[in-house]
């Protein structure tokens, strides 16, 4: 029995690469049945391809009319499906969401993609830092001289998987309260400008500038930003109110009167330059034995090797070991249904008769399938 508040949801994945996956991993941590159709032939089944965990897989060839009918009566059963090919592609195996929810009225169908399913870019191909560039998140991120990606989190899995995640879930409680399915046009375009949405505003008002770090989240202002210590590694520093303002100078022993003003916006270039020669006098672990813990809103700036060490994350059981491989534990937490790791991710195939079976297909339709060699 899978463990989490979405325990007996039935989600139907189509393989694809990146946000796709990564929302099949939330929702089977949170106790959601995923299976995945994949592509017969291939392989699959990775220790370290984290995102895939907990699925069951099914490999179906979806070049045969048994094939797509065995998707169709999925679909049936199933919550939610998602997909993240490029649009037209679900319509023209015969899997697209007009099809879909004529077999199933109440279905959530979920299209996962880069630009949308429609606007001038939605055929073209494209990867996150292109997603993001047209919401102005690139733009924001980066050095004064050149933006900088910020690998594939805001896109991808940001603005992509947790919004289609949100949407397939919000659609599931609206089709079961009304019994009306609907499709939910997930793009990754979409979502980052989404997660712009507070820097939009504040622009508008005039407290955003729209240059690279000349702004107090955005590497401009000393008090937000990150710091090397003398032993070469770095620290982020980040108190922004004045109550913690003070506890970072009382920790650090600055007592020049030029920090005093700290949201003057024409000194933070002279002070970044001061804290950047304070900062360089002490390790990273002296600094941790001054400031962390503290309202100085310190931490140091882990590794991904050192970030599962970090006592903080151990006591919290951040990361797990898990089939051999270090990762982050599901999340968020819930104090009475808690999530979980289902499984490692599966051999592309592995579930084939078991998950169909439980899905509502019978022996003879299995057996069928291999005859044809749809599966």
């Amino acid at each position: 029995m899978a463990q989490g508040p979405l325990s007996g949801l039935r989600i139907l994945e189509f393989a694809g690469i990146g946000p796709g996956p990564f929302c099949g991993m939330l929702l089977s941590d949170l106790g959601a049945d995923v299976v995945r159709i994949d592509r017969k032939g291939t392989k699959g089944g990775a220790a370290d391809d984290v995102i895939s965990r907990g699925r069951r897989s099914v490999a179906l060839d979806l070049k045969q009319p048994d094939a797509i009918e065995t998707c169709l009566k999925l679909m049936e059963t199933a919550d939610a499906i998602f997909e993240g090919f490029r649009p037209g592609v679900m319509e023209r195996l015969g899997l697209g969401p007009d099809v879909a929810l004529a077999r199933s009225p109440k279905l959530v169908y979920g299209r996962m993609t880069g630009w949308g399913q429609d606007g001038p870019y939605a055929k073209a191909a494209g990867h996150d830092i292109n997603y993001i560039a047209i919401s102005g998140a690139l733009h924001a991120i980066g050095g004064a001289d050149k933006p900088m990606p910020p690998l594939n989190v805001v896109g991808d899995f940001g603005g992509g998987s947790l919004y289609l995640a949100f949407g397939l879930l919000a659609g599931v409680l609206h089709a079961r309260s009304t019994g009306q399915g609907q499709v939910i046009d997930s793009a990754v375009s979409d979502g980052a400008a989404s997660l712009m949405s507070m820097f939009y505003g504040l622009k508008t008002s005039g407290r955003w500038k729209d240059q690279r770090e000349t702004n107090a989240l955005d590497g401009g202002a000393h008090f937000y930003n990150t710091y090397k210590c003398s032993d070469g590694k770095w620290v982020s520093l980040g108190p922004i109110e004045p109550k913690f303002y003070a506890v970072m100078l009382e920790k650090t022993g600055i007592t020049d009167p030029d920090f005093n003003e700290h949201m003057k916006r024409e000194k933070w270039p002279a002070l970044k330059d001061k804290m950047v020669a304070v900062m360089a006098t002490k390790t990273s672990a002296q600094w941790c034995e001054l400031m962390l813990g503290t309202d100085a809103c310190f931490a140091p700036v882990l590794s991904l090797e050192e970030a599962p060490l970090d006592p903080h994350n151990v006591a919290r059981k951040t990361f797990v070991e898990d089939n051999g491989i270090v990762q982050p534990a599901p999340v968020p937490r819930f104090s009475a249904t808690p999530g979980a790791i289902q499984g490692p991710p599966p051999v592309n195939g592995a579930h084939n008769e078991e998950a169909l079976g439980d899905w509502g297909i019978s022996a003879a339709e299995i057996q069928s399938l291999k005859d044809k060699e749809a599966m």
